[in-house]
């Protein structure tokens, strides 16, 4: 019985579905006749769909001042008129362009254009279609004047077109007149001059600059944010200021580095090339569970504990430490960063150390346990007994007043640009409120995420306004990987995600580099340097510290616990420094405007399974040398071997066809070759692990 009244009712819902069992005579279609009804379609006349840029979730798509913004559509319409589509760009001053797109000819339909935006500021795109009245006529004439076929009736045709063209008043006069000539050639149908009009190259340019249109189409404006330079383009140096001039004494105690003494690291760093001075939070250190070294719990006296420990009696999240000095020392300390051209990020760490004023003040800003002790900071299996995470649910009006105030005190001390630790432990929504908010009084205030997490989570925090993101870079290491790698920053996620490829931070050290020795260092170096925009070390790097605590991606006697203390000019004068590899990589950087672009990395090949090979271009119109700029760079990513293969290039990404040949030079040791799309290398890990070539066209 149950069987039949389960058919019986999936008979019964068949029935009632409109179109289950009605012809389709019996179905009632929408009449036509009103314009009105036309324009309620989802469909334009000659429909758009699928633009670009743009971001999940409806987010505005981002770039920066200077990127080359490859914007594309996809575009057609019935039978084999021509169509043509073109981009409308509204400047944040308010001034139009536009921009003709070209179709991609791979069968996709898809049309595309790259355009620099050079305008700091909210911009608007729109995509527009039309019927090319003259390439149409144009493309059918050439065929069938050629035929013999209906010549007449396209001389006809072309003077009607010609003429309707000569008479618009937004042509100058000279384009006026040269329509006119055009269409008096044809009017007694002769073959030859209708094809000379058909194939006439200057005739193309004039439509092709202002085209004869009919049926207009157009896609509903967009939003696009263009951000400043440095929120795109830019090496980081990450330090921590209080071991930059600490000192040991007798007693066997340390006085700290202040920001007066860490200020005399500055020239150092920018004498690297580097953009970007990243400071560890400066704020004062909680005393209760304060961690001892390598992350103990047992503190030894003069011990300073982990920066990220935020929150003493001195003060918390808007105090600096006493050791480093005042607020009138942190801003000396910005303005000499600044003479140096240096920018200078600090860390925004949202949590408190059981000592802090919040603790106090906001017990509710915290999450209280059953017996009544307020939940610490964890991530399995690491334990911090010396951080209380905020909690945002209990009063997320207090907290998010209060991180707007904490955001605008160090803004308005000089900080523009903050890296923000763990973002993917608060609530998404949080970030998007305080980042527009913050943005809409200083657009020139940067966020990085700091979020080693799962991919969703990552590109959300990029959607809602973080300008730039760490990513999964330390942990690619092999070819394969390296490339899905590249592919997915440069071409996936480019519109709102921009990389932040650290090779190191002051708690990851990969076993790529514990075990790879000095070559693992310069290999990560040059791809980090190349392969995007944004790039950072921590100090240290240069110095190959690759001993980890045991059983931990971290370096043995981490700085977060402890004082550093390095030798900089020795290390160098012993030539045991990696400061003139990263000295040249950032030279080489600020010479090739290729290198200040996402979107341009190209994947090459190689017969090698440890070779990864990838080109950055940069067309002549973007350079502003009037000349292409073309990168290529050639990597053994296995430090301990040597390596001979074939690498094997797609040329025509630069513009030279397969098979000519062209010159490269080495920008790291000067060596030329002549090269064609097929060529031997040899790299040596120990000696010269990585090319970076400079590709010259032969003339």
């Amino acid at each position: 019985m149950g069987r039949e009244r389960y058919i019986r009712g999936v008979a019964a819902r068949a029935t009632t579905r409109p179109s289950a069992l009605r012809s389709p005579a019996q179905i009632p279609l929408r009449p036509l006749g009103a314009t009105t009804d036309v324009e309620d379609l989802r469909t334009a006349r000659i429909p758009l769909s699928d633009g670009a840029p743009c971001v999940p979730g409806g987010f505005t798509p981002k770039a920066f001042v200077g990127e080359v913004v490859p914007f594309s559509v996809v575009s057609f319409r019935e039978g084999h008129d021509i169509i043509g589509v073109q981009l409308r760009l509204t400047s944040p001053a308010g001034e139009e362009s536009l921009h003709r797109l070209t179709p991609r000819n791979d069968g996709t339909d898809r049309w595309a254009a790259d355009v620099a935006l050079d305008e700091q500021g909210s911009w608007t795109f729109r995509f527009e279609a039309f019927s090319d009245d003259f390439a149409t006529w144009a493309h059918a004439a050439e065929l069938k004047v050629a035929a013999g076929v209906d010549v007449a009736v396209m001389a006809a045709l072309g003077v009607e077109l010609l003429t309707r063209a000569s008479v618009e008043k937004d042509r100058p006069a000279a384009e006026r007149k040269r329509l006119s000539a055009a269409a008096a050639t044809m009017r007694d149908g002769d073959a030859d001059a209708t094809m000379a009009a058909a194939t006439d190259v200057e005739l193309a340019r004039i439509f092709h600059d202002r085209p004869l249109t009919t049926l207009r189409s157009a896609s509903t404006p967009r939003p696009l944010l263009v951000e400043r330079r440095i929120a795109g383009v830019g090496a980081w140096y990450e330090f921590f200021p209080r071991s930059e001039g600490a000192k040991r004494l007798k007693d066997g105690s340390v006085k700290s580095g202040t920001f007066r003494t860490a200020a005399k690291r500055l020239p150092g760093v920018a004498a690297m090339g580097f953009d970007v001075i990243y400071l560890v939070p400066i704020h004062p250190i909680g005393a209760t569970n304060r961690k001892g070294r390598n992350n103990t719990l047992t503190t030894e006296p003069g011990d300073p504990g982990s920066p990220y420990a935020i929150g003493a009696a001195e003060g918390g999240h808007d105090a600096i430490h006493p050791d480093l000095g005042t607020l009138a020392d942190f801003r000396a300390f910005v303005r000499a960063a600044g003479k140096e051209g240096l920018d200078v990020a600090l860390d925004l760490a949202l949590q408190a150390s059981p000592d802090h004023p919040w603790v106090a003040e906001h017990p509710e800003w915290f999450t209280t346990l059953p017996d009544g002790t307020i939940a610490y900071a964890e991530n399995p299996p690491k334990k911090y007994q010396d951080i209380y995470p905020l909690n945002f649910d209990n009063d997320p009006d207090g907290i998010y007043r209060e991180m707007l105030r904490v955001v605008q005190y160090w803004v308005a001390q000089g900080v523009k640009i903050f890296r923000v630790d763990n973002p993917h432990t608060k609530p998404l929504q949080f970030w998007e409120w305080l980042i527009a908010t913050v943005n809409a009084a200083d657009p020139d205030v940067v966020f990085l995420a700091e979020a080693f997490t799962r991919p969703a989570v990552m590109r959300a925090l990029a959607a809602v306004g973080f300008q730039q993101s760490y990513t999964y870079f330390t942990w690619r290491n092999t070819k394969a990987e390296l490339e899905e790698f590249l592919t997915t920053i440069s071409q996936e996620t480019s519109d709102y995600m921009r990389p932040n490829l650290f090779v190191n931070t002051h708690d990851i050290l990969t076993e790529y580099l514990q075990f790879g020795g000095r070559a693992a260092y310069r290999i990560r170096a040059c791809i980090a340097a190349t392969a995007a925009p944004v790039y950072g070390v921590y100090a240290g790097y240069e110095l190959f510290e690759n001993v980890a605590r045991p059983g931990s991606e971290e370096n043995i006697d981490n700085e977060k616990y402890e004082y550093k203390f390095r030798d900089w000019e020795g290390a160098e004068a012993a030539g045991d420094s990696l400061a003139p590899l990263l000295r040249r990589l950032n030279a080489i950087r600020h010479e090739h405007p290729a290198l200040g672009q996402l979107r341009n990395l190209s994947l090459h090949w190689s017969d090698d399974d440890a070779i990864l090979v990838y080109s950055k271009h940069l067309d002549a119109a973007f350079t502003g040398t009037g000349e292409d700029d073309t990168l290529l760079i050639v990597a053994n990513v296995d430090p301990h071997s040597v390596r001979e293969t074939t690498v094997h290039l797609d040329s025509t990404v630069w513009g030279v066809p397969l098979g000519e040949s062209f010159e490269v030079e080495d920008l790291l040791t000067g060596s030329v070759w002549t090269w064609t799309d097929h060529n031997y290398v040899r790299l040596d890990s120990f000696s010269e692990p990585v090319h970076i070539l400079k590709v010259r066209k032969r003339s």
